[in-house]
């Protein structure tokens, strides 16, 4: 490849994505960069994420525009030696990418570096497969948009250099890694890597820091739907109004849903709940510490945890495997642990955060990291650790003032209990009627991983505690 011009093509961004689009750069043509500045904003079907850039130097070429959908391996910015001129003449520059078979299957290798560790996506998102891909793309770059060189570069051998940067962390490929280690204070000298040859990679990281990843990403905006003013429906005959575009977390919403709804067989249990206990208990513990009483989600994300472990299968993924005889079998994967996810909404849409490690914390603790994760989704700032390691989803949807809700599991989770509102209904208390606090709980499973016995059960559990807080704490 031309010695003059390095060219940073797009990595995976640690999602298992397979595409992203480009909001907007951060950088212009002509600009002197260093080493992990951030150089564009693009936006996942999480998150959006500022991308940090491998090279120094000077910013050559801006491979694509804002609201451009860029695949994960493309060229996304080319940097050339400090010194280098800009073309003085307007002219038209023709670039040509033609990608070698050995660059994708060396873009294959970098996308699982990227996404080792960050856990299952929230989405089912994965990478394309390691065949052949070639794609010549005209691009006409003006004289404002290009640096002059001498020679064009060689992208076959762009996807095995780069992200390295020689001579300066070599056993670090991504980029994404390196800024993860830095803003964490990290040192990747004492980082043991546990890919390929040393080679550390993101899970390495995550060890390293305790899986507390913070990396911040700005809150996304809005889609803009398009005026179509004057244009005819041929179905209705109604004149449209407007076209939205369906990207970012709007269109991860609809892809995990409707993959939910194809692949699983789903069942539906509800049971009515004498919530008054809870909530006298709560009450009290709020008159005795105004500030450091935990919240009534924290009490059933408590009780929740505790009727996961004693009906496992709900805690569990169902994959699709090949078997000795080359078809295909389906395995049930248990986990040792439980990552409580609960459904939070943003401007941006419906996430699930999860709670790592939830059934080791208390009701006290649960609330803070539900508190916090609750505060970085909607600020935007949360990681796609944080938004895609869940293995059961608590729904809070009486927040919306309903009673139930018909809840489509989050694929690839095999259950969610979903929480309607608290309302005052008549109940009958040792034989008199009585006005109590009532709510509903609903949980759809996936009937394929248990019985209705099994989710009959757990149900009833998680009931049982709420109507009597006081004994189910004790055994807790």
């Amino acid at each position: 490849m031309s010695a003059e011009m390095q060219v940073f093509l797009l990595p995976d961004l640690g999602e298992g994505l397979t595409e992203a689009e480009l909001v907007n750069w951060l950088v212009a043509v002509g600009d002197e960069i260093r080493v992990d500045q951030p150089i564009a904003e693009v936006e996942t079907a999480k998150s959006m994420v500022e991308v940090p850039s491998p090279y120094a130097g000077i910013v050559a070429v801006l491979h694509g525009e804002a609201g451009q959908t860029l695949d994960v391996g493309k060229p996304l910015i080319s940097v050339a030696p400090v010194g280098a001129s800009v073309a003085e003449e307007p002219a038209a520059v023709e670039e040509q990418v033609d990608e070698a078979p050995a660059a994708s299957a060396a873009a294959q290798a970098y996308r699982t570096e990227e996404k080792a560790g960050s856990g299952n996506v929230l989405i089912g998102y994965g990478t394309s497969g390691g065949g052949e891909a070639r794609r010549t793309r005209p691009r006409r770059v003006s004289a404002g948009s290009a640096v002059a060189f001498t020679s064009e570069p060689d992208f076959a051998e762009l996807s095995l250099s780069r992200t390295r940067i020689p001579g300066k962390l070599s056993a670090v490929i991504s980029p994404l890694v390196r800024k993860m280690a830095r803003d964490h204070g990290v040192s990747l000298d004492a980082v043991p890597g546990s890919g390929d040859s040393g080679l550390i990679l993101r899970r390495d990281v995550e060890a390293a820091i305790g899986g507390a990843v913070r990396e911040a990403a700005p809150a996304e905006a809005p889609a803009v739907a398009q005026s179509s003013a004057g244009v005819q429906d041929s179905r209705t005959g109604l004149t449209v109004a407007s076209r939205t575009p369906v990207r970012g977390i709007r269109k991860a919403v609809a892809a995990n849903m409707t993959r939910s709804r194809a692949e699983i067989p789903e069942a539906t249990v509800w049971v009515d709940v004498d919530a008054t206990a809870l909530l006298e208990m709560r009450a009290e513990l709020k008159r005795r510490d105004p500030h450091g009483a935990p919240g009534l989600l924290a009490f059933m994300a408590r009780f929740v945890t505790a009727g996961l472990k004693k009906f496992p299968e709900l805690n569990t993924r169902i994959v699709t495997a090949e078997d000795a005889a080359g078809g295909e079998m389906q395995e049930i994967i248990a986990f040792d642990g439980i990552n409580l996810g609960f459904a939070a909404q943003t401007d941006r849409g419906l996430v699930v955060p999860s709670v790592r490690n939830a059934h080791l914390l208390s009701a006290r603790e649960l609330d803070a990291e539900i508190r916090r994760l609750t505060a970085v989704a909607r600020d935007g700032k949360a990681t796609p650790t944080e938004l895609s390691s869940g293995t059961f989803t608590l729904n809070n949807y009486g927040v919306f003032g309903v009673d139930g809700s018909a809840a489509i599991i989050n694929y690839p989770e095999v259950a969610m209990l979903g929480v309607g509102r608290i309302i005052d209904k008549p109940w009958v208390v040792d034989g008199q009627l009585a006005v109590r606090k009532v709510t509903e709980l609903t949980l759809a499973f996936d009937h394929r991983v248990c019985d209705g016995e099994t989710a009959a059960g757990f149900l009833r559990y998680v009931a049982d505690a709420i109507e009597n807080p006081g004994t189910a704490l004790v055994d807790l």
